[in-house]
């Protein structure tokens, strides 16, 4: 005879009143295995370090630009302080009375315009220049706050990831010695039934009936399906999802 063909003066299968027990502690251990490997493959850990990489790689970039923008400076200063010392040579030849040749004395304040008119161009790509060195500097700040909070982050996840992988160990190392347990008081027909519903069902093998509803598919029961339950001391199912139902 079946598990649901057994009729009312017959007894019910062992075990079916811990059916719902066992199920707590089933979805306990799937949900302590699943945080298990989650910590096992350090995925939490590993998108900080990700998060720590990309914003390290931003702040490198930035300081890359902040040396370039700055060496450019650097040289376009000297740049001018160059000219501004062949202005400043040439003006003396035109003053000093070295130069008395009008014509060369004409060359000499031409070479003088010439060399002012570079000075101001390079005098303008400084000013660009350090313009660009404030952007840059401005960003600084905020991604060096970000690296050490990234950096922080990290530190914190491994410590507390050490922690929470021995603290998961040891519960699901106990919670798996009580559904050993449980199980070995349940029927094993009727426990080859639960895991096989476990396994076609998303872990979720046996529900309580509460009020005619399953709380399973939170479908509500018809009147004759529920009274053709009561008359049975077998396995009761539900006629929508086929999930064993405890009555509560």
């Amino acid at each position: 005879m079946s598990l649901e063909e057994r009729g009312p003066d017959e007894t019910p299968p062992d075990g079916v009143d811990l059916l719902l027990e066992l199920q707590e502690v089933d979805l306990s251990v799937d949900r302590l295995h699943l945080r298990l490997r989650e910590l096992e493959e350090e995925s939490e850990v590993r998108a900080a370090r990700e998060r720590l990489a990309a914003a390290e790689s931003r702040l490198g970039e930035l300081r890359l630009q902040l040396d370039e923008v700055t060496r450019e400076q650097r040289k376009l200063e000297q740049d001018v302080e160059f000219l501004q010392r062949k202005i400043d040579a040439e003006r003396q030849r035109l003053f000093d009375g070295s130069v008395a040749n009008p014509k060369e004395l004409q060359s000499i304040e031409a070479e003088v315009e010439s060399l002012r008119a570079r000075k101001g161009r390079v005098e303008d790509q400084v000013l660009e220049r350090m313009e660009r060195r404030e952007e840059l500097e401005a960003q600084l700040g905020p991604v060096e706050a970000e690296v050490a909070e990234a950096r922080r982050r990290v530190e914190e996840l491994e410590e507390a990831s050490a922690r929470e992988l021995v603290e998961v160990e040891r519960t699901l190392e106990e919670r798996t010695a009580e559904r050993e347990r449980l199980a070995a008081r349940v029927d094993p027909e009727l426990l080859e039934l639960y895991e096989d519903l476990r396994r076609q069902k998303k872990g979720v093998g046996a529900v309580a009936l509460v009020s005619g509803v399953c709380q399973g598919c939170h479908q509500k029961l018809s009147p004759v399906y529920l009274e053709r339950l009561k008359r049975t001391a077998g396995v009761k199912r539900c006629e929508y999802c086929r999930r064993i139902l405890v009555p509560r």
